[in-house]
């Protein structure tokens, strides 16, 4: 018996250490992608999707609080891959680990459920988990710079506020989409595969247009959320949203399209206003689209059920789960009281 005690114990050390690992180089994989398109503020140069801390907060629902060791190495080797390593790295390593934490520990307080099911959901993750949570990062970042003589204090708040938002985005436009393939069971029937893969098409035509053209076209990208969210909720406008927003970060990271000519303070604004708003519409229309499919759904199921009653109570019988009492059922014939 203690030899099998012994088994499971090392099998769940060693399952425990490859979800560290996996959580770790998922990290460090989305950062050095996240990392090919930068913008420069001020002194600084940022990136307007970081998508390690959607990574991060995604890996914490799927695995729980025990995967933060994972958290905490994959920042460590982001910093590694930029430069050496320093005292002053352990902050950023800090500051990285502790927001999706913090952001976990108030979704989690508030009864979030990662099916996005609900109004709340959407609300919760976008006012705790992105914008409130992120502020930890942000601020321990940049309050490092400044600290190590790496960025002057007049330039504190343009970075911090391109850190912040930055931060937030990749929590609105990737967690949401790992949290939909991690709850994944089933594929969609023939039938919805056919308009997805029209309005992938559509998608593909129209994004890169808007994102693009010289005029200022980004507006065509909001009737492709809604329909992505009528017909496939949560699904279809995150994705929607998420391919957007890589193409306008392209667009934006190049100088080209509707982001020709401007500062890059003005790109910068431009672009997470853009992203910003996608990212809200795609996850509250969700939000609200499933919560009163659900509530339809549950109406149905509560009319069906009194149908049925109505049903045995016209022929006579007892509804079922309840037992017959005096009364009910056909009268007998006639005989003794």
């Amino acid at each position: 018996m203690a030899t099998v005690v012994r088994t499971r114990d090392r099998r769940r050390v060693v399952v425990y250490g490859f979800q560290v690992l996996a959580v770790a180089a998922c990290y460090y994989a989305a950062g050095r992608l996240g990392l090919l398109r930068q913008l420069a503020v001020g002194d600084a140069v940022f990136t307007p999707i970081w998508p390690p801390t959607g990574v991060a907060l995604a890996a914490l629902f799927v695995f729980g609080l025990r995967c933060w060791p994972g958290i905490a190495l994959g920042a460590l080797l982001v910093i590694m891959s930029l430069t050496a390593l320093r005292p002053a790295a352990l902050g950023n390593v800090a500051g990285n680990t502790a927001a999706p934490l913090c952001a976990y520990l108030m979704l989690r307080r508030t009864g979030f459920r990662t099916g996005l099911s609900r109004l709340r959901d959407g609300v919760a993750l976008v006012f705790l988990g992105a914008l409130a949570a992120m502020l930890i990062s942000s601020t321990v970042g940049v309050g490092t710079l400044v600290l190590t003589g790496r960025l002057g204090a007049d330039g504190f708040w343009p970075v911090w506020l391109a850190w912040w938002v930055g931060d937030a985005m990749g929590v609105l436009l990737v967690t949401p989409a790992l949290l939909l393939l991690a709850g994944a069971h089933r594929a969609p029937d023939l039938a919805r595969w056919k308009e997805a893969l029209v309005l992938a098409a559509v998608a593909g035509g129209v994004v890169p247009l808007a994102t693009h053209s010289g005029i200022s076209l980004l507006y065509l990208v909001y009737p492709l959320l809604i329909w992505a969210a009528l017909r496939f909720q949560l699904a279809g406008s995150v994705l929607c949203a998420l391919f957007a927003s890589v193409l306008a970060t392209v667009a934006a990271t190049d100088g080209t399209g509707p982001f020709a000519g401007l500062t890059r303070t003005e790109v910068m604004f431009k672009l997470q206003a853009f992203n910003g708003s996608m990212a809200l519409t795609s996850l509250l229309l969700s939000a609200v689209i499933i919560e009163q499919h659900n509530t339809r759904r549950s109406v149905e199921r509560a009319c069906q059920e009194l149908v049925e009653v109505l049903e045995h109570l016209t022929a006579g019988e007892a509804p079922p789960g309840r037992a017959p009492v005096d009364g009910d059922g056909p009268p007998g014939p006639p005989g003794r009281r």
